[in-house]
């Protein structure tokens, strides 16, 4: 599955890093998850860095429940054994950090 479509990398070019940042409840961009335990990304920012990764900003529901950064790169690297890899959410659409 690609993780990054023309649509959302558009989105994330209306929300660079920092652009959301005094924001009281920033709007999500795209849901990731792995589909082989609970740990979900929900990106709120994102900029294309100059190595072609992307690094996002957002909540990161693991372990623990967090705010973070991480990039394409990291979440594209993980992958189980049986090859499941992580996840784009579909049916994810226009919601805010404060529904989740």
């Amino acid at each position: 599955m690609k993780l990054l479509t023309k649509a959302i990398i558009a989105k994330l070019e209306k929300a660079p890093l920092y652009s959301q940042e005094k924001v009281k409840y920033p709007e999500i961009i795209v849901k990731f998850f792995c589909p082989w335990n609970q740990w979900t990304w929900f990106v709120t920012e994102g900029s294309k860095q100059e190595n072609g990764d992307w690094l996002f900003f957002g909540k990161v529901v693991g372990l623990e429940t967090e705010m973070g950064y991480f990039t394409l790169s990291e979440l594209e690297s993980v992958k189980h054994f049986s090859g499941l890899k992580i996840e784009r959410d579909l049916y994810f659409d226009n919601q805010h950090l404060s529904d989740i």
